[in-house]
């Protein structure tokens, strides 16, 4: 009888495409993972000053390679270091926490924000051990990899918005360098559209021998984590518990991978923040109010994670090189760059939307006028579905849909720039956020 792990095997999910998509080279992504494991560690406890081993040699070299892209296109992305001093179980004596940016500044509003992360620092099994070997090469340099790939694809484009390449440190001792970059985002006051964070985003074979190169997961928030108490009760008065703004981001990465069938990736939508107790550097920026997804493989190998490099019985443990499909993390780096480049081509996504239609048998919906837009998209489903059904394009800033009970369903708003390209959706219907109760006519059967 075969063993499980053979039988899985054999019920493969899918065949990989023969061509990665061109904006991302997978020659070139072993490369900065290579480049990457060849520091030894990069534990964020590891020396930030040695020339050739640990976090410090590690992130100088990821900000040269953005220094790189910078020259290249003429100065459109510059080099910038946040670092802040954290403190906890996994850094008793405190540790300087450093993040590396490249700033692409966009041609609007510099405080209009989209920014694509991954961490740099790495472990093995004892998490305060900052002088073995870490070679991190999934988790995560196939996302800081991506990152740099990102950034290589998107300088070459101009933007409306500043799109933020961000190489975090301090991710395993307890989401540090996410916790830095959303508050260097609130302390500069930027409007972030989308914070899309990649970990874990280069294997395609799973613990039990399962094969998965077609799928890539997705997870976003639907109650937000930032909201009060008052303001997750008028959301749950609504029915928008499915439809917070990381959800509507998750939304528009699985209409991109629609449209880049080429890809040959479904996008899978995890309706959590993140994996099932655990967490990632996205976590600290829904915290504070800002829409962040995560991207993970389709199926994990935790034998390939948190682990010291070593052999027991045949079975082979470590985060290491030959472990990752880079085809694979070709094809999930063109799909970021495909979304950020949806998201930065389009105008911001409306401000608001009110819902009305009580006691009618039509729903009408309307929204403030957004700078740019050239028309809007109304999106419908009815109230017992999970994803928009229908939708109607209008260049006014109402719309009424006839026979469509506002009762049964649910709608929301796009905006859309000339060149087609489509905002995340606005949920229709929530009140604004300083309500402290519900009127008498909506408490009233």
């Amino acid at each position: 009888m075969l063993k499980i792990a053979t039988l899985v095997a054999a019920l493969s999910l899918s065949v990989t495409p023969a061509l990665a998509a061109p904006e991302a080279d997978a020659a070139r992504l072993r490369a900065d993972v290579e480049k990457l494991v060849s520091f030894g560690t990069r534990h964020t406890l590891s020396s930030p000053d040695h020339p050739t081993r640990g976090i410090g040699a590690a992130r100088r070299w990821a900000a040269a390679e953005f220094a790189k892209i910078g020259k290249a296109c003429g100065g459109c992305i510059t080099v910038e270091q946040i670092d802040r001093r954290f403190t906890g179980p996994r850094a008793p004596n405190g540790v300087n926490v450093v993040n590396v940016l490249g700033v692409q500044a966009g041609t609007g509003n510099p405080d209009d924000v989209i920014i694509i992360s991954a961490h740099i620092d790495s472990r093995v099994s004892d998490v305060a051990d900052f002088t073995s070997d870490a070679p991190g090469a999934n988790d995560d340099g196939s996302g800081v990899a991506l990152v740099l790939e990102a950034a290589r694809t998107l300088s070459k484009e101009r933007f409306a918005p500043t799109i933020i390449y961000a190489v975090l440190s301090g991710e395993e001792q307890g989401l540090w360098g996410g916790r830095l970059i959303a508050e260097t985002a609130r302390a500069r006051g930027w409007q972030v559209r989308a914070l899309l964070n990649n970990d874990i985003v280069g294997n395609t074979e799973g613990q039990d021998g399962r094969r998965v190169t077609d799928r890539v997961r997705v997870f976003s928030e639907g109650i937000r984590a930032s909201e009060s108490l008052t303001e997750a009760m008028a959301r749950r008065g609504s029915g928008a518990e499915d439809d917070g703004p990381s959800r509507a981001i998750m939304r528009a990465a699985q209409r991109v991978g629609k449209a880049r069938s080429d890809l040959g990736l479904e996008v899978f939508g995890v309706r959590r923040p993140d994996r099932f107790s655990r967490g990632g550097d996205h976590l600290p920026a829904l915290e504070l109010g800002y829409p962040a997804i995560r991207f993970t493989v389709g199926v994990e190998n935790y034998d390939h994670q948190h682990q010291d490099v070593r052999e027991e019985d045949g079975r082979k443990f470590g985060d290491t090189v030959d472990e990752m499909d880079f085809a694979y993390l070709a094809r999930v780096t063109a799909l970021n760059i495909a979304v950020i480049r949806e998201l930065a081509s389009a105008p911001p996504a409306p401000a608001s939307a009110v819902l009305g239609g009580a006691l009618s048998s039509d729903t009408q919906v309307s929204w403030p006028e957004v700078p740019g837009a050239a028309r809007y998209k109304v999106y419908w489903r009815r109230a017992d579905a999970r994803d928009w059904e229908q939708s109607q394009e209008t260049t006014d800033t109402k719309l009424t849909l006839p026979g469509i009970i506002v009762d049964d369903h649910f709608a929301g708003v796009a905006a859309i720039a000339e060149n087609g390209a489509e905002s995340a959706v606005t949920f229709a219907g929530l009140p604004p956020a300083n309500k402290n109760a519900m009127s008498k006519t909506q408490l009233s059967g």
